[in-house]
């Protein structure tokens, strides 16, 4: 800043104290609660336009990343179709619209055609083709289910919830939010004659028809802690006001959630906390009878079921953190009933089971990294060994099932992508073992993937631990000091030999570093052309997958959590020196990012160590610990008593307040800050950050920028529309390019 920058606001103080095991709180900023103060919306609106002041000077760097990233999208697009009854269902984009539409087409399968050229992933190491067979009669006529730019016309904020239709094709269930406060409303609509019908039930979160094709489930949460607790049952064509409460959960832990099998049989109802579930069954067929327990509610045991020809197929924890899979008939789920199927491993994280009449799919992780393992049904029961595993080519990607309605099908979707390779749908062939290429993500503006590399490498932790790291830059823009070591593991594709050349001793390379850990929640390694505007300008990223996140399964989530939660913070600290001092990027322009609990990250992290980063994205940012776990009437504080720990207990206070954020600020010099938020945020209040901001403003010791933004009409996740949210990137990495002074 120069000395013609004009002034930040300055929030006033107002002394508040709370003492607890003998230790005194001091808040001065708590009056920024109160979200209808006039003098709250002043002070955030004063925090946006100084913001827009200091930045002014990057509107054209603004436009122009815009439109870069804008040029890297298929803006009319759809997706790949899946097939579900009679029908088959996509969804699509327009160029200048917002938001996506909803449509199907009626008709059987298409005439086969070949797609050569694409790359496929198999069951071996070999790649091969298969013809594709999946796609929608040409001629078909379209049916738009939902447009979501009607829906949102006049709104400035919108967004579709969750969603099912009825099995005869008929009815649409459908929920909306309005604000970004992740508040839903419930509409019915009729498909075959496009009409709503009338009245709606507000606060709905799950969703799902009984096979009557008349009834409806959904479940509501209550007004004060956002907690789905109740489930009611919904005749067509009768006044809500009748609709039955079928059950509700007491527990303030816990949120339900209710659905079908894939075979349609059983609708399940699952109540779960962080650390526990207990999951309710039903027939389909019979949706005025009542739930049955699978395995009652027990401390510390998770589990999640699905059904196929009389026998329960539960994912459970009570043999290991890892999870296992075992059957039980259906009259009997009790747990001496249990059959082995897949036991237990330690160093295999057992994520999901993806069943079907004649196979199923494990889908786990294993040293970080998902697996999709097939087994096939030998006498109804799994055979000894997996019939096959889809073999994937990177070092560092994400994979995961896609969209499978068809219960009887030798053919299992999934996703692909990496860092590298624009998000994929294949179609894996149980036959063949082979896979072929449905969609690809088509990333026009010249992009060719080959000009960029990925790899995987591991950090130490203080307590020894390995940490790893997913990186991808540009093989020619990527300036890394000469002698450095390289990684073991790199993606090279076709063409890319010509780059090798490239000289790498020339000034070390920016460096841009995403961390969250928390939830046990993986870092999805997925490809995202907005990056390319940071890749192209040589920035390297490295997405650091630290503990506390579920990337080594639920003992990596156990080892940053709670009690060793500062395992998360000082993982992530050495994930940056180790990236440096080994030549991935100039250690004087490191620029870090995380969100939601990933900004409790970046909070604790410049707190602990302000010297080692330059620039900071904080989104959302969970920083204000100590106060929000204290309040109990806040959406999220007692059931994340699992994730954090109790502050009324003394041993949780005192290790919380080691390293809350906004209870640590010191007088110090901090790297320059980018902290965003929305004023409708449920997940995170938005006074969390403004406090943060309004604290740190009056300790700092430097002159870097401090920047505050709140989106005044949006939630957690910013912007609802597509280019609304680039915008809101654009922002963000024209700070950042700035102020690790890269050239435009």
């Amino acid at each position: 800043m120069t000395e013609s920058s004009p002034n930040p606001p300055i929030a006033r103080q107002d002394h508040k104290e709370t003492t607890l095991h003998g230790i005194t709180l001091r808040d001065d900023y708590a009056w920024l609660r109160d979200k209808d103060s006039p003098e709250v919306t002043a002070y955030l609106t004063a925090e946006n336009a100084y913001a827009e002041a200091l930045t002014a000077d990057l509107a054209p760097l603004r436009d122009q990343l815009y439109n870069e990233m804008l040029s890297h999208i298929k803006q009319t697009d759809e997706s790949a179709p899946y097939r579900e009854g009679d029908w088959w269902y996509y969804v699509r984009t327009e160029e200048g619209k917002q938001y996506s539409i909803f449509c199907r087409k009626r008709g059987s399968l298409g005439a086969p055609s070949s797609k050569p050229g694409a790359p496929s992933m198999t069951a071996a190491s070999s790649l091969s083709w298969v013809g594709n067979h999946s796609t929608p009669p040409p001629d078909a006529p379209e049916q738009i289910i939902l447009d979501g730019n009607q829906l949102a016309e006049g709104l400035a904020f919108f967004a579709i919830g969750a969603t099912d239709i009825s099995d005869d094709g008929r009815w649409l269930a459908y929920t909306v939010d309005t604000t970004g406060f992740r508040q839903y409303t419930l509409h019915i609509k009729d498909l075959e004659t496009g009409e709503t019908l009338p009245g709606k039930v507000e606060r709905v979160g799950s969703l799902t028809w009984a096979a009557d094709n008349v009834t409806l489930f959904y479940s509501v949460e209550d007004e004060e802690q956002k907690r789905q607790f109740q489930l009611f049952r919904h005749t067509l064509h009768a006044p809500h006001s009748e609709d039955v409460l079928v059950y509700q959960d007491d527990d303030e832990r816990f949120n339900i959630g209710a659905g079908r099998t894939r075979d349609g049989k059983f609708i399940v109802l699952e109540s779960g906390s962080h650390t526990t579930t207990e999951c309710l069954v039903l027939p389909a067929d019979q949706p005025t009878g009542k739930f049955t327990v699978i395995s009652p509610r027990e401390d510390e045991h998770e589990y999640s079921v699905d059904h196929r020809n009389g026998q329960w197929f539960i994912r459970t924890n009570d043999n290991g953190r890892n999870f296992r899979l075992v059957t039980a008939p259906v009259d009997t789920p009790a747990r001496e009933n249990w059959v082995e199927q897949i036991p237990h491993r330690e160093s295999v994280m057992l994520e999901d089971v993806d069943l079907f009449a004649g196979f199923f799919v494990a889908c786990e992780r294993e040293d970080g990294l998902p697996r999709l393992r097939l087994w096939k049904f030998q006498n109804d029961t799994p055979a000894a060994n997996p019939a096959g595993e889809i073999a994937f080519p990177e070092p560092a990607y994400s994979a995961s099932p896609g969209i499978n309605r068809i219960w009887e099908t030798t053919a299992f979707r999934y996703g692909y992508q990496s860092l590298v390779t624009p998000g994929s749908v294949y179609e894996y062939n149980l036959e063949t073992r082979e896979s072929e290429l449905l969609k690809q993500q088509e990333v026009p503006g010249g992009f060719d993937r080959t000009l960029y590399a990925s790899e995987r490498i591991h950090a130490t932790a203080p307590d020894g631990v390995k940490v790893p790291i997913s990186l991808v830059y540009r093989r020619d823009r990527f300036a890394k000091r000469a002698g450095a070591p390289s990684s073991t593991q790199s993606y090279r594709g076709e063409g890319a030999k010509a780059l090798d050349s490239a000289s790498h001793n020339a000034t070390r390379s920016p460096l841009y570093v995403y961390g969250y850990g928390s939830y046990g929640y993986a870092l999805p390694l997925g490809f995202n052309s907005n990056r390319l505007s940071l890749l192209d300008r040589g920035v390297v990223i490295a997405y650091a997958h630290i503990r506390g996140g579920g990337d080594l399964g639920k003992p990596w989530h156990d080892a940053g959590k709670m009690l060793v939660k500062r395992n998360t913070f000082t993982d992530f600290i050495a994930s940056v020196e180790h990236l440096t001092a080994n030549g991935y990027g100039d250690p004087t322009r490191v620029a870090i990012e995380g969100g939601s609990a990933g900004g409790l990250l970046m909070g604790a992290v410049t707190n602990f160590r302000p010297d080692l980063f330059r620039v900071v994205l904080s989104h959302v940012p969970f920083v204000d610990v100590m106060n929000t776990m204290l309040d109990s009437s806040l959406p999220l504080t007692v059931p994340e008593y699992e994730e954090w720990g109790d502050p009324n207990q003394e041993n949780y206070f005192k290790y919380m307040l080691t390293y809350s954020p906004y209870d640590n600020l010191k007088p110090a010099s901090y790297p320059a800050m980018l902290v965003k938020t929305s004023l409708n945020d449920s997940q995170v209040m938005y006074w969390e950050p403004a406090k943060y901001v309004a604290k740190l403003r009056t300790l700092k010791t430097d002159s870097n920028p401090l920047l505050l933004v709140t989106n005044m009409e949006a939630g957690h996740g910013g912007a609802s529309g597509r280019y609304d949210y680039l915008k809101e990137i654009a922002f963000d990495y024209a700070f950042l390019l700035r102020e690790l002074r890269v050239a435009p």
